[in-house]
C-alpha cells in the first residue's frame, strides 16, 4: 500500500478531531456508543467534505486551476465547504446549485455569500444539466485564460474517498488510547463518497468491523459504495477485498432527500440536551435516529463500541425547522 503522504493533500482542516464516549447516550441505550466529531474540523461550522477537499483542491492545485466548480441542492453543506477552502486558497468558486427546497437566502446559502462563492440557482432535477452548464462556463472561462476544475456533488469521488480512509486510521488510533475495540462504525450516506471511505479504511484499519450506512436519499448505495472504494484502493495501490459481512446500507429518508422527517426530531432534541451536541435535520439526525432505532430492534447484535461519524451540518438548522411529530 502506498504511504497516504504520497497523495498531494492541502492541510485545511485541524486533525485529529475528538473522538470520546458518549456517556448519557450509552448509559440510556445500554451499549457503549462513540462519537468521532468530524463537525469540529475547524473549517466554517465544519463537516466530512474538507477531509476530501483536502485531496481535491491538492489535485485542483497541481493542475494549476484558479477556478473550482462544484454543485449540490441549494443547502448544500458541500458546496458551503468548498466555498471556505476555495476562499482561502485564492480560488474562483462557483456553484451552480438545484433550485430546490430552502432557496430564500437563509441557512448555507447566507454562508456561500460570506464566502464569496459565484451562486447560481438551475431549476433542473438532474445533475447532468448541471455538469453540462459548469463545462460550458469553464470553456468560457477558459478563453479568458483561467482553468477550472470540477468536483461531482458531494465531493464523491476515489480521490475524495480516500480522506476517510484516512479518518479511520485517525480514529484507529483514537481507539487504542482509549483502549477500546471498535465493534462498528455508522455514518450518514447522501453521496456516497465518505461512506466508502469507512469501508476501505475499516478493511485495512479495523478487519473484521463492518460499516453501516445510513442513506438519506434513495440512490442505489449498494453499488455506488463498494465501487468508489474501490477506487479508492486503486489509487492507494493496496487490496479491497469486499466480503458481504462488511458492509450494508439500511434508509432512513423519510418522505424525501432534504425533507426534515418527525419520526427523528425526539432523537435529534435528546442528543443535544444529553450530551450538547447539535446534528441536522437532512443527514445526522436521520442518520443518528436511524442507528438507535437499529440499536433497539437488535441489529447490532452483541457489538459494543459502537462509533458514530459527526458529519456535520449544522447550518441545516438555520434554514429549517424540525418537525414535531403528531400527537397520537
Amino acid at each position: 500500500m502506498k504511504n497516504f503522504d504520497e497523495l498531494p493533500r492541502l492541510r485545511l482542516g485541524v486533525y485529529p478531531t475528538p473522538f470520546y464516549k458518549l456517556e448519557h447516550i450509552s448509559a440510556k441505550y445500554g451499549r457503549n456508543i462513540w462519537i468521532k466529531r468530524d463537525d469540529l474540523c475547524g473549517v466554517a461550522l465544519g463537516g466530512n467534505k474538507v477531509r476530501k477537499l483536502e485531496y481535491l483542491l491538492a489535485d485542483a492545485k497541481a493542475q494549476g486551476c484558479d477556478t473550482v466548480f462544484t454543485t449540490g441542492g441549494a443547502q448544500s453543506n458541500h458546496a458551503m465547504l468548498t466555498a471556505a477552502c476555495a476562499a482561502r486558497l485564492g480560488m474562483r468558486c462557483i456553484l451552480i446549485l438545484k433550485d430546490r427546497g430552502v432557496t430564500e437566502r437563509k441557512g448555507n446559502l447566507v454562508l456561500d455569500g460570506i464566502y464569496g462563492a459565484t451562486v447560481q440557482l438551475m431549476d433542473t432535477d438532474s445533475y447532468d444539466d448541471i455538469y453540462e452548464e459548469m463545462h460550458r462556463m469553464g470553456a468560457e472561462l477558459a478563453q479568458k485564460g483561467h482553468r477550472a476544475y470540477y468536483i461531482p456533488v458531494g465531493g464523491s469521488t476515489a480521490l475524495g474517498a480516500v480522506g476517510y480512509v484516512n479518518c479511520v486510521r485517525e480514529f484507529t488510533v483514537q481507539a487504542l488510547a482509549e483502549g477500546i475495540e471498535i465493534g462498528h462504525i455508522v455514518s450518514a450516506t447522501g453521496s456516497g463518497g465518505t461512506t466508502a471511505g469507512l469501508l476501505l479504511g475499516a478493511k485495512l484499519f479495523q478487519p473484521g468491523v463492518k460499516v453501516t450506512g445510513l442513506g438519506v436519499d434513495n440512490d442505489p448505495f449498494e453499488k455506488i459504495v463498494p465501487e468508489l472504494a474501490a477506487g479508492a484502493a486503486e489509487l492507494l495501490d493496496c487490496v479491497f477485498d469486499r466480503t458481504e459481512q462488511d458492509f450494508e446500507m439500511v434508509y432512513n429518508i423519510g418522505e424525501g432527500y432534504a425533507v426534515p422527517n418527525s419520526a427523528d426530531t425526539p432523537y435529534i432534541e435528546e442528543l443535544a440536551r444529553m450530551e450538547g451536541i447539535l446534528l441536522d435535520p437532512v443527514y445526522t439526525g436521520k442518520a443518528w435516529s436511524g442507528m438507535l432505532k437499529l440499536l433497539q430492534h437488535g441489529y447490532f447484535g452483541d457489538a459494543d463500541n459502537l462509533v458514530f461519524v459527526h458529519t456535520g451540518g449544522a447550518a441545516a438548522l438555520f434554514a429549517m425547522d424540525l418537525p414535531q411529530p403528531r400527537c397520537m
